[in-house]
């Protein structure tokens, strides 16, 4: 598995394969034009890697020209195909075969045919190295094809995500996994950033902490940053709504993200059943909720330590700790028994190596995912 930017990649088609495809497509071609001397057309960026390996295959005297076209942004077509480079004016009668590392839905191949329409070419030809013929509606016949493949996302071999992953020799295929939604419980000095953070990269989710919500919507002077403020300086609690409407702007904001981690939210079980209202509507749901365990006496010690080397107050005086993990229980508890009810509440020995945490944690995540 590989990760490129914010995505999680698996192994698809080995180099072997891919080579083996490209020979074959190069030998059918020259079956049919060792007579002639075609034009090949490279359509960039992505067929590089191809037209390069092509052009060592092909044994017969040729020309070799490129376009770069792009309908692409991150995962999606935008539907747009804009043109960047246009193709040799020197190909009136000539045989032109166009090399194009990928046709799915054939949007950039109805602009390369529109191309070519008006040039009184000889001959026009397509060559695909791969095919996804479950989502190709396009008119046009695909006159030689390397690997047919379903419908799923690939890097590689020319092919980027964000432009990485294009100098790949391998091909990738997205990673499709179910949306992780999790809430993460943890007493102070239990770990929970720590791990957030781990659990994060591990599995492509992003991570929700309410407080760091907080801070930057007021710090930016959002209406709900204004309106937070608004009761914070009259020594009000912050009402649900602003704050699960400040989650809705994170979700939103992070579509493609793999899935959620809320930190510091819900507190409440009425504010467990906005959380789950709102993901409800989104078509979402909580996957687990899990709490990091751990004996107080070991997690006094550790903040105390932690309070010698930072300087934080909060860290520095036993009883202040302990009243804090009075609040904890005291708030989770009724969590607990919300979650428990939906079989969804998962408690995970939070003392140990980083990495030993790390992997019970993604042992009960492997349950649901």
């Amino acid at each position: 598995m590989i990760k490129l930017h914010d995505k999680l990649f698996k192994p698809f088609l080995g180099e072997t394969r891919i080579l083996n495809a490209v020979q074959k497509m190069a030998s059918d071609i020259a079956e049919d034009y060792k007579d002639d001397v075609p034009i090949f057309v490279g359509v960039l960026n992505g067929s590089f890697m191809f037209v390069s390996d092509f052009l060592k295959a092909y044994e017969y005297p040729c020309e070799v020209s490129f376009v770069k076209l792009s309908s692409y942004q991150g995962l999606t077509s935008t539907g747009i195909v804009e043109t960047l480079l246009d193709v040799s004016e020197n190909i009136e009668g000539r045989s032109v075969i166009i090399l194009e590392d990928i046709i799915d839905t054939g949007r950039t191949l109805q602009k390369l045919v529109n191309l070519f329409s008006g040039a009184n070419v000889k001959e026009f030809k397509i060559a695909s190295l791969f095919y996804k013929p479950d989502v190709y509606n396009g008119e046009y016949v695909i006159d030689y094809v390397g690997l047919e493949i379903p419908d799923s996302f690939i890097v590689g071999y020319g092919l980027d995500y964000k432009e990485l992953g294009r100098n790949l020799k391998e091909v990738y295929q997205l990673n499709q996994t179910n949306m992780i939604n999790l809430v993460l419980f943890g007493k102070p000095g239990a770990g929970k950033g720590t791990q957030a953070g781990f659990l994060k990269e591990k599995y492509g989710l992003k991570h929700i902490s309410t407080g760091d919500v907080f801070r930057f919507n007021m710090k930016n002077g959002t209406e709900l940053g204004k309106l937070a403020k608004s009761y914070i300086d009259k020594g009000d609690l912050v009402p649900d709504e602003v704050t699960i409407n400040m989650l809705k702007d994170e979700v939103e904001k992070n579509s493609d993200a793999a899935g959620f981690i809320f930190d510091g939210f819900p507190r409440t079980t009425a504010q467990a059943e906005a959380l789950d209202n709102f993901l409800e509507s989104k078509d979402m749901k909580i996957d687990a909720t899990i709490a990091l365990e751990a004996d107080e006496d070991v997690l006094v010690a550790r903040l105390l330590e932690r309070g010698r080397e930072s300087g934080r107050s909060d860290d520095q005086d036993e009883s202040k700790i302990r009243n804090r993990f009075d609040e904890y229980n005291q708030k989770t508890a009724p969590l607990k028994d919300y979650y428990s009810k939906q079989g969804k509440f998962h408690s995970v020995n939070g003392i140990g190596q980083i990495a030993e945490i790390t992997e019970r944690l993604a042992k009960v995540i492997a349950r649901f995912s």
